[in-house]
């Protein structure tokens, strides 16, 4: 894999068409008890050569507040490590108020043409239909309660797709964790007249998945309906620090609409067969099924956004944990694009419920986003 990437960078850095983008993200964040600023500056090069191509995207990330350099959230952020062979990101460097690191988000290349696509390197893998939740991503599942939930560990993984006709391709992928033992994975999908449907396997020493997603517009509504099952099975530590076999089925379903004034609606419900204590959370969190491990049997979500006009726009995500005690995550956002090189965006994330609940036990935080590219 590590040969491959190589030829293929080189090849492509040396005859091929070069484009660069420059960007960078800042946020002022507030909570009850913090405020800090978070700064990413990422450099992404694209080369093409025929059907050759590579990407490289490297960010430097700086973290300023001495309040929350010393907290126990930034200690947890500390110790995030992508799942790869090979170290992706340096150490933290404090200074006197903050701290800074260098990572590589994103390194591959590959060849496509009609019939073929393959890419290797640090990569996203793209499984789910979900907006809100993807139960049968175990590559790169997005965390709606981020900041930006997009952004997430890459893959170090070969994918090859096979596009079998017009209407199905098959994909599989091999992928190499820290400890170099290897994840496998396989998805066909295929489109059918009344929807779309694909097929999941994925399978490593300690996880096992099988997946169904299906997608289809409704009698021509215009409204699209979806639904994503994974039955999963894995090793997880329990309360006891003892390790057990556990099984568990996760689906979600959920439907959109984008309405003529420029209403878009997204309606999700994610269901468990299983949920998990705060404490097995803790003690999975290198499990490859973490992002799997929820609280409560039952969410249900709606996001709304709506566009003022070319410049304007705003959204609001409401998600609802019921538990014992039911608890919900709010989440509106103001985002104003000045022109292609500005944008900003004002927001919050409201946890409401009892301090015994999921989402009452943490604090609020509102935000204000710079983006700068070009």
């Amino acid at each position: 894999m590590k040969t491959f990437l190589s030829l293929v960078l080189l090849f492509c850095f040396v005859f091929g068409d070069f484009e660069y983008k420059v960007e960078n993200t800042n946020f002022t964040i507030a909570s009850k008890d913090l405020t800090y600023n978070y700064d990413r500056l990422r450099l992404r090069a694209d080369i093409f050569e025929d059907d050759y191509f590579a990407t490289i995207i490297a960010d430097g990330v700086n973290y300023y507040g001495v309040d929350y350099i010393n907290s126990i959230e930034f200690m947890y952020l500390q110790n995030l490590q992508s799942d790869t062979p090979f170290k992706t990101q340096t150490s933290f460097r404090e200074y006197e108020n903050g701290s800074v690191y260098a990572k590589l988000y994103r390194a591959y290349g590959g060849y496509e043409d009609s019939k073929n696509r393959i890419v290797v390197g640090l990569q996203n893998i793209s499984m789910g239909v979900g907006r809100i939740w993807t139960p049968t991503n175990l590559f790169n599942p997005r965390n709606i309660y981020a900041l930006e939930p997009d952004e997430t560990f890459g893959v170090a993984a070969l994918l090859y797709t096979r596009h079998i006709n017009d209407t199905s391709d098959l994909s599989v992928l091999v992928s190499q964790k820290e400890d170099e033992s290897f994840k496998y994975g396989a998805r066909y999908k295929a489109f059918l007249e009344f929807s779309d449907i694909a097929f999941e396997v994925i399978s490593s020493d300690k996880t096992k998945m099988l997946g169904f997603e299906f997608e289809a517009n409704l009698a021509e509504s215009g409204i699209e309906i979806r639904s994503e099952l994974a039955y999963m099975k894995n090793e997880l530590r329990n309360a006891l620090y003892e390790k057990k076999e556990t099984e568990f089925t996760q689906m979600i379903i959920g439907a959109d609409y984008g309405f003529v004034n420029g209403v878009t609606l997204i309606a999700e419900a994610l269901y468990s067969s299983k949920n998990f204590t705060s404490q097995e959370i803790f003690l999975n969190l290198d499990s490859e099924l973490v992002q799997n491990l929820v609280y409560s049997k039952l969410y249900t979500a709606l996001s709304l956004s709506y566009s003022f006009n070319i410049f304007l726009d705003g959204s609001l995500t409401y998600i609802e944990s019921f538990n014992d005690e039911n608890s919900r995550f709010i989440s509106p956002t103001l985002s104003y694009t000045y022109n292609d090189y500005n944008s900003f965006i004002l927001g919050a994330q409201i946890q409401d419920g009892s301090s015994l609940s999921e989402f009452g036990s943490l604090e609020n935080r509102y935000f204000f986003k710079y983006t700068l590219s070009f």
